[in-house]
């Protein structure tokens, strides 16, 4: 008797449970999930991911050594915010039932919904789950790269409070637009990885921030040099090694457009290098380092929106001309208009951003991919009119988001460091920490920490 009461309070809880609001039966989540696409995109996810730290290194390096630290601890505490923010909100604004072509529904509101098995909605074979985590990594590498735009002299408060209104006012909507089913998804505007979301979305807004805060003191009697180039080019390797996942897992599963993907990143890449260093060479007469991983960046930047839609032999035209149009930007323009774009965010991503939105319009082969549309070179002009919408929507959402974000954040507290602090260093007068020699003020924080 015993023995069955407890069966059957067991089966009544068991069935409380699993038909309480909220915690879906996943009636329509039925399909079994294809286990090589599974394991190739949580690799992918993993790659992406590790673009942050190498993000970190990329711009450590070319900040003042005073600075190494907090420009690495921004990129950290994007990684743990934007996670977060992710599951309880981020993901269903990107990705839910579409709500007037412009933000998407709150059903899946702390991933509720979210099962083992593929999306029906979104036509994968690989579990919902894993496209949440890999989706989550691009959120976190876009909110990453604008810090570069402003380094050496934000508040870190502020940059808290500031990623986490981003990403939610921009980067979601964003997102929803371009891969959730919004307006540009119905407009039928190509972006395989990112040339909107991501690349144009933080170079405008790293732009706007540079802007509203101000220039950094002293840039106008010494110029600012990196440094330690060795660990920008280590970021920049491993930059590099991530943007195959970046690229080559958008296609979503292990299969031939993943590696078309992954051929034409390569060799824009490369091209991009190339390039960059060509102009610099005749420019200044002398090939850098420097210049060579900013071209390869370049490449890979451009690359993104197009990479599941050209030929291997587009991207070596566009990685070449990428080049010198990032170097012409960041080396003429910006000296030019007079704006401190501390590490060329908007020179490299947003210029190469636009650029690669646009050349899609141009190169995009249905041959190539069924799921594209052709381009210019294939005797379509309508593609390359979407792509411009695309930008220039991007454009303007990105930019006046940020700048209202950033005023109303003003209202409350400065956005900048004191002069103090900034002619100090962040590490120190933030952080409490060197990265080359403590401080006093350092070892005493360290101290505490330790206790």
């Amino acid at each position: 008797m015993k023995t069955a009461l407890k069966s059957l309070v067991l089966s009544g809880l068991t069935w409380a449970i699993i038909t309480m609001p909220g915690i879906p039966v996943q009636a329509a989540e039925k399909a079994a999930a294809d286990t090589g696409d599974t394991a190739f995109i949580i690799i992918c996810a993993a790659l992406v991911l590790l673009m942050t730290p190498g993000l970190a290194l990329f711009y450590g390096g070319m900040v003042r050594k005073k600075n190494v630290l907090s420009i690495m601890m921004q990129c950290i505490a994007v990684m743990a915010l934007v996670s977060v923010q992710w599951v309880l909100l981020g993901y269903t604004l990107s990705f839910g039932s579409d709500q007037a072509s412009l933000i998407g529904g709150l059903e899946f509101l702390g991933l509720q919904g979210i099962g083992l098995t593929p999306s029906a909605d979104f036509g994968t074979t690989i579990p919902h789950q894993v496209f949440v985590a890999f989706q989550l990594m691009f959120a976190i590498i876009t909110a990453s790269l604008i810090s570069g735009a402003f380094a050496e002299r934000m508040k870190f408060s502020v940059f808290v409070v500031f990623v986490l209104l981003w990403t939610t006012l921009v980067y979601d909507p964003l997102a929803h637009w371009v891969w959730g089913g919004g307006w540009l998804t119905k407009l039928g505007a190509l972006d395989f990885a990112g040339g909107t979301v991501v690349h144009i979305s933080s170079g405008v807004s790293g732009l706007v921030a540079a802007l509203v805060l101000g220039r950094r003191h002293g840039r106008e009697r010494e110029a600012i040099l990196p440094h330690s180039l060795p660990l920008t080019v280590l970021g920049a390797a491993l930059l590099w090694f991530g943007w195959f996942g970046f690229n080559a897992g958008s296609a979503l599963g292990a299969n031939g457009l993943a590696g078309l993907a992954f051929l034409v990143t390569n060799t824009c890449a490369a091209a991009g290098a190339l390039s960059w260093v060509a102009a610099e060479w005749i420019d200044h007469g002398k090939p850098t380092v420097f210049g060579a991983v900013s071209g390869a960046v370049a490449g890979l930047v451009a690359i993104t929106p197009a990479a599941g839609f050209v030929s291997p032999l587009s991207s070596v035209i566009m990685g070449l001309l990428v080049g010198p149009l990032c170097y012409l930007a960041v080396s003429r323009v910006k000296e030019k208009l007079g704006y401190d774009d501390s590490l060329d965010v908007f020179g490299i991503h947003g210029v190469g951003g636009t650029f690669g939105a646009l050349a899609t319009g141009v190169f995009a082969s249905q041959a190539l991919n069924p799921a594209g549309v052709n381009g210019l070179i294939y005797g379509n002009t309508h593609l390359i009119q979407v792509q411009a919408v695309a930008v220039l929507a991007t454009y303007v959402f990105a930019g006046l988001m940020t700048y209202l974000i950033l005023k109303a954040i003003g209202l409350f507290t400065d956005l900048r460091v004191t002069a103090e602090e900034e002619e100090t260093g962040l590490d120190v007068s933030l952080h409490g920490e060197s990265a080359y020699g403590y401080s006093e003020e350092g070892q005493n924080t360290l101290s505490l920490g330790a206790v």
